[in-house]
């Protein structure tokens, strides 16, 4: 029995992980803050035969995140999908530093205590997946906040990939380009969707990468649409 858990699996990128990997040999940890929505993928999830557990907590709360992964780690754990983050999109004046915090807590902080406190008990062969995005490689107007963390998490995962590959735990960094989910709800301005990626080629990727033999090395993906500019 494979055991996996996903931040973040409400909706949008998350969901669309958890239910790509559910399967009948899985038992998937779905985190999030709504109960409601968490419980939709819940039953998404078991519809294709996996087991699941629900885990709420506030990602942005260090003590919080610390007690989750304390009851995460009761069991090994295969597979870590650092996906839970926000987007703070404003101009520069006008982020504060309460979003400045937020942001890194949130984007930052959460992966990086989830990585510190599960990866010790992984097994060889287990992977830590870390959904980035082009805006780690590459910075846009408005999105200073946002781009920071990403940038962040890179350096990150770059370097603990280096701690953990003598222990047979890859690391694997997914770049998906503008993706359609709830989250350009909370951005001003136009925003084709239609242009965009679906959550579910995101979730492709990862399930691809998971899915490669021990032997062979998949370490970031980057995705973005062919006839799209964003």
């Amino acid at each position: 029995m494979k055991r996996i858990f996903v931040s973040g699996a409400s909706r949008g990128i998350g969901r669309a992980i958890a239910e790509e990997l559910a399967a009948p040999e899985t038992s998937l940890l779905l985190h999030g803050r709504d109960s409601a929505a968490l419980k939709e993928t819940q039953r998404a999830v078991e519809e294709r035969g996996a087991r699941t557990e629900i885990v709420t907590c506030d990602l942005s709360d260090p003590d919080a995140v610390n007690a989750m992964a304390l009851q995460i780690a009761r069991e090994p754990l295969d597979v870590l999908i650092n996906n839970g983050g926000i987007a703070v999109v404003k101009p520069l004046a006008d982020i504060s530093l309460g979003d400045w915090q937020r942001a890194i807590a949130i984007n930052v902080t959460a992966p990086f205590l989830l990585t510190q406190k599960l990866a010790p008990a992984m097994p060889r062969g287990g992977s830590i997946v870390n959904i980035l995005s082009v805006a780690a490689k590459t910075g846009f107007a408005g999105w200073s906040s946002y781009s920071t963390t990403k940038f962040a998490l890179e350096g990150f995962s770059q370097s603990i990939r280096e701690e953990l590959r003598p222990h047979g735990i890859r690391v694997i960094n997914i770049y998906p380009a503008a993706t359609a989910t709830g989250i350009w709800e909370g951005v001003e301005g136009e925003w084709p969707r239609e242009k965009m990626m679906s959550p579910e080629d995101v979730a492709d990727a990862v399930r691809f990468a998971l899915d490669r033999p021990p032997g062979l090395l998949v370490e970031n993906i980057s995705l973005g649409r062919v006839s799209g500019n964003l």
